[in-house]
């Protein structure tokens, strides 16, 4: 039954009333809260179907780590493409195989290690993470400067499982040139990837979180020499805590794609809960001189404060992406 034209026309001022009404009560955008890091009020990633970002709703804690028994951690190098010199020649199989002189990396977060209160065990041997049984001695899993597809079905299965069960993450340097086929693997990192970058260079590194335990220390600005990583995706969703001001690189952010750099919001530090464990990321660490004593190497010292920071936060020692 059609209405007649009055009460038609009194209907529709009565649903344009309610309308108004209701826009009247929502909050502008100048009102809405402003989260302090990217997608805090959303958990969940559409990209990559996990709980993320720096929300600690995103941990998921299975009692799988016990302080008591001390903090021990798997540094893993294994490069199936080009390796970085301070790694040094590839190691042999099986863990903790001889360390030589040249391997820079593996001997010095040893013995970052042996000074801040932690183990390291180390290996290239994908066969070691085969299993999350495996993994789980381990309170976090350091990813430095591996390249391509470093991992098998097992191991990827295996990390996955890791780190949903609450494991930690770090991720450094060439940990972004890794896996690139993975979509999973790309969220862990932050939903970025490494595109290029330009000739390694010094220039100045901005602490913009102090609050973070890898952070608090740190100066609000440092030289440091690096490659200064362009990153394509750019990390999303993620408490980000270092950056680079590409004005103080003198040769430009350009790589050798062309890609124009990241202008003033330029992260090569940050950190995140991703699929119910922790990550900490950093694009920093392509020379050996980082694990020097600083005197030849500005930055050496903030740098390894740094990754200690950031290991320690990832296996549970200290607070996590505050």
């Amino acid at each position: 039954m059609h209405l007649k034209r009055p009460a038609l026309l009194a209907a529709l001022v009565a649903a344009a009333t309610t309308v108004i009404g209701l826009v009247a009560v929502l909050p502008s955008a100048a009102q809405q809260p402003k989260d302090r890091d990217t997608g805090a009020r959303e958990l969940g990633s559409p990209d990559y179907g996990v709980c993320r970002g720096p929300d600690e709703r995103c941990y998921h804690d299975w009692g799988n780590f016990d302080p008591a028994k001390g903090y021990r951690v798997l540094l893993f190098t294994r490069t199936a493409g080009p390796r970085h010199a301070n790694l040094g020649p590839a190691l042999a199989a099986g863990l903790n195989p001889p360390l030589t002189a040249a391997n820079v990396v593996q001997n010095g977060v040893v013995a970052l290690g042996q000074q801040n209160g932690f183990a390291v065990d180390w290996t290239e041997d994908v066969t070691q993470l085969a299993s999350p049984n495996q993994l789980f001695r381990y309170n976090a899993v350091i990813f430095y400067s591996t390249s391509r597809d470093t991992l098998d079905d097992a191991a990827q299965t295996s990390l996955r499982q890791y780190i949903r069960g609450g494991g930690g993450f770090v991720g450094v340097h060439n940990a972004f040139g890794t896996e690139y086929n993975w979509p999973w693997y790309e969220g862990l990192l932050g939903g970025a990837n490494y595109y290029d970058h330009g000739p390694a260079q010094s220039g100045t590194v901005r602490t913009v979180d102090r609050r973070d335990v890898s952070t608090a220390g740190l100066p609000a600005t440092w030289s440091f020499k690096d490659e200064w990583y362009n990153l394509v995706p750019a990390p999303s969703r993620v408490r980000v805590l270092l950056t680079v001001d590409e004005h103080s690189l003198a040769q430009g952010v350009t790589g050798s794609m062309g890609h124009p750099g990241h202008g003033a919001e330029h992260p090569v530090a940050w950190c995140q809960y991703y699929d119910g464990g922790r990550a900490w990321l950093t694009t920093l660490g392509h020379d050996a001189l980082d694990f020097s004593d600083g005197s030849a190497f500005p930055g050496a010292v903030q740098f390894q404060q740094l990754l200690v920071g950031g290991v320690r936060s990832a296996m549970g020692a200290a607070p996590f992406c505050r």
